[in-house]
């Protein structure tokens, strides 16, 4: 993702929402500015949105993996 620096003014008006819609001055919609908080919580609940608890246990009862020890070697290698 590209940064994009805004002014004070700009700051000040983003810190008092969660989320808005950005216009041009046309008032043609060119974006939408989500706070951090919402952003996170977000992507935090369509992950959780993806895969089941009992998923997630069954994955970690399973045999096998490798430990990171392995990992690391194993792109080392590569």
């Amino acid at each position: 993702m590209n940064p994009v620096v805004v002014d004070q003014s700009v700051q000040a008006k983003l810190r008092s929402v969660d989320e808005v819609e950005l216009c041009d001055e046309s008032g043609r919609k060119i974006g939408h500015f989500l706070s951090e908080g919402l952003y996170r919580r977000l992507v935090y609940d369509w992950a959780n949105a993806q895969i089941s608890n009992e998923e997630l246990e069954r994955r970690r009862q399973q045999p096998g993996g490798c430990t990171l020890a392995e990992i690391w070697a194993r792109l080392q290698q590569s």
